[in-house]
C-alpha cells in the first residue's frame, strides 16, 4: 500500500526487527529524518529533502470532470505514475482513500488522491498529470476536488513533496497550502534473507 511508516526518532534493533516483520524482505522502506546506521543486510536506496505543506487556506471545490477511480483502474494509474513519477504509488494504494481521475478519448490523464489519515487530517497524494496535458490546470483542479471530499469529512488536507521540486511547491503555495516543515527521507530496503536463514 505504501512505503512510509511512523517511527522513533532513534531505532533500537527491536524497532528494525519490527519493521522488517511489517515489511517483509527486500522492500523498500521511507525513514523519516537524517540518514542513520543501518543494521546488518539493510541497504540504502535513496535520500532526499522533503517538504511537508498543509491545506488550511486551501479553497475546495467540487470538478465535475472529475471521476472516481476504483481498483479496475490501477493498471492505468500505475502506468501514469511510472510516467510521471509523483511519488510512491503501488497497486493497493487506492485502498487508502479516494482517488479522482481525469479522462480524455477513455484514456485516463490526471489523478490525485488520499494516502495517510492522521486524527484531524488526510494527505493528498500522487498528484500527476500526463505531460501532454501539462499547463491546464487538471491539477489544480483535482487538488481542490480531493480537498473539497477531505473537509466534507471534517479533516483538513496536507500534502509532501521533494523538496527538489519546486514547480509543484510553488503551485502548492499559490492554490494556499502553506510550509510546515521539512524533513528528509531515506529510502532503505529491507535484508535479502532473515538473518537465520
Amino acid at each position: 500500500m505504501s512505503p512510509f511508516l511512523a517511527h522513533p526518532d532513534v531505532l533500537d534493533q527491536q524497532d528494525w526487527d519490527d519493521i522488517e516483520a511489517l515489511f517483509g524482505l527486500r522492500t523498500v522502506v521511507g525513514l523519516d529524518g537524517p540518514e542513520r546506521a543501518l543494521p546488518e543486510g539493510w541497504s540504502r536506496v535513496e535520500a532526499f529533502g522533503l517538504v511537508q505543506l498543509i491545506g488550511t487556506h486551501l479553497e475546495t471545490r467540487p470538478f465535475s470532470e472529475a471521476v472516481e477511480l476504483t481498483a479496475a483502474d490501477v493498471p492505468e494509474m500505475l502506468d501514469l505514475v511510472r510516467r510521471t513519477e509523483p511519488g510512491p504509488f503501488l497497486a493497493r494504494t487506492i485502498e487508502l482513500g479516494t482517488y479522482l481521475g481525469v479522462r480524455r478519448d477513455g484514456a485516463l490523464i490526471a489523478m490525485a488522491g488520499e494516502r495517510m489519515h492522521p486524527p484531524g487530517w488526510t494527505e493528498i497524494s500522487a498528484v500527476c498529470t500526463d505531460p501532454a496535458f501539462r499547463g491546464h490546470g487538471l491539477a489544480t483542479d483535482l487538488v481542490r476536488a480531493v480537498g473539497h471530499g477531505i473537509r466534507a469529512r471534517g479533516e483538513e488536507p496536507f500534502l509532501h513533496a521533494s523538496a527538489a521540486n519546486v514547480r509543484a511547491i510553488d503551485l502548492y503555495l499559490a492554490i494556499g497550502f502553506e510550509l510546515r516543515r521539512t524533513s528528509q527521507l531515506t529510502l532503505v530496503r529491507t535484508p535479502e534473507r532473515a538473518p537465520d536463514a
